[in-house]
Parts: C-alpha cells; structure tokens; sequence
C-alpha cells in the first residue's frame, strides 16, 4: 500500500492510506459487490474487526485474500 501525495498552497502533503476499511469500501477495492464482500467475510476468506458496533476490514486482510487467491489460482510464484 503506497501513500499518495497531494500539493496543497505549493507544498506536497504525504496523504496516510487507509487502514480500515468499511465493508462498502473494501468491496469497491476488490471491485465486487457489497453482497458477495460480506459472503467472503462470513466464510472467513476476508477477516474483519469490529470497533463499537462498527464491522470494519483490515487493508491488509484485503491484501493476504488476493494473495491467497492468487497462489490458489497460480501456484507458488
């Protein structure tokens, strides 16, 4: 996950990713529907974390399930 950087009044300002995400945004991330996101979280294919009544999704838990995809589908690279 790389940070990006906007310039504001001629100086650039190092913008933080994100590192929950709610549910919505990390099926826009994956590019699916909000429908099939929450499928995968309740077969534990994507993890989450609730804060107060809050269900969020780890970034990087996004990013070990593409790994994880990936390797399935490829093998070993």
């Amino acid at each position: 996950m790389t940070a990006a950087t906007t310039t504001v009044n001629a100086h650039t300002v190092r913008e933080l990713p994100k590192l929950l995400l709610t549910v919505e945004e990390a099926a826009e991330t994956l590019t699916i529907g909000r429908t099939t996101m929450f499928a995968l979280i309740k077969d534990g294919s994507v993890r989450t974390v609730r804060i107060g009544a809050r269900r969020l999704v780890p970034f990087a838990s996004l990013e070990s399930f593409v790994t994880e995809l990936h390797t399935a589908t490829w093998g070993e690279s």
